[in-house]
């Protein structure tokens, strides 16, 4: 049995408790147990947990630490406070926010020397496995094209720096277009899928992206091209926005359990 703990209890950390806390023939996943979450708003998570079956204790981040394995699902402004103590104790550090990786990857550095290991779930991306297929040979390009509503860029740092009101948008608009580290950076709430793409393939400085804020769809919409010298293939995925957070797809905090899943199951499907 291996212990979890989660950093953050939004649209992703508290799907993803509640998930771990079902029985197996539930949806849970034998061989994983919850037991220890963290949130900023401490009355709303204790309420959260009132009726979990094998209530988690509430815990500040560093405390995370003390689980086998370590979710973060928290905004990107504590990602260090959860992930540093995580490697530092040898832990599997599970990162939602993998944006928020990029900058910092001296943390794998740091994971080598203390045993830990950092495992970057799919997320809201598709064919991460023939990405880093097709990167054990040669990959001449790989570009991502974001799609999504306004409302689920609004706020970014980038938008922010650069005034651009994308609510007052009424057609599709590319609101940026560079590299996927600088597309994290600017972007630390809704890119995790460039970072992910990134670390998968090429690495965030050949990998390109562009965003769009299209008041036409009602989807985060994600295309990757990629001409590789094994493969040529064209991935598209529409995620349905989750209700608690429209910068956040229904399928990410999924993606995260079927991650954990694989940590601990007999058989394990894709690479």
């Amino acid at each position: 049995m291996k212990t979890v703990a989660i950093g953050g209890l939004g649209a992703i950390g508290l799907k993803l408790a509640r998930a771990l806390d079902a029985p197996a023939d539930q949806g849970g996943v034998e061989g994983l147990r919850l037991i220890a979450v963290s949130a900023r708003d401490q009355d709303k998570a204790a309420a959260n947990l009132a009726g979990f079956r094998d209530r988690p204790a509430l815990v500040p981040l560093a405390d995370l630490a003390k689980a086998d394995i370590v979710v973060e699902a928290a905004p990107a402004s504590v990602f260090e406070h959860i992930a540093v103590p995580a490697i530092a104790a040898g832990r599997i550090f599970v990162p939602s926010s993998v944006g928020a990786l990029l900058p910092r990857m001296h943390l794998v550095r740091g994971a080598r020397e203390s045993g830990a290991r950092v495992v970057v779930p799919t997320g809201a991306l598709l064919g991460l496995d023939a990405v880093r297929a097709a990167a054990e040979g040669v990959v001449e390009s790989i570009t991502m094209e974001t799609r999504k509503p306004p409302a689920g860029l609004a706020g970014a740092p980038y938008l922010v720096k650069h005034r651009i009101d994308v609510l007052a948008i009424s057609t599709p608009t590319r609101v940026f277009e560079g590299n996927a580290l600088d597309a994290a950076a600017g972007f630390p709430a809704n890119v995790n899928v460039a970072a992910a793409l990134a670390l998968a393939g090429i690495g965030p400085l050949r990998t390109r992206v562009e965003i769009w804020a299209d008041p036409g769809v009602d989807r985060n919409i994600h295309t990757i091209r990629v001409e590789a010298e094994a493969a040529r293939f064209t991935l598209r995925i529409e995620n349905v926005p989750s209700d608690e957070n429209p910068k956040t797809g229904k399928i990410t905090a999924l993606s995260v359990l079927a991650c954990l899943r694989g940590l601990v199951s007999t058989l394990k499907v894709g690479s």
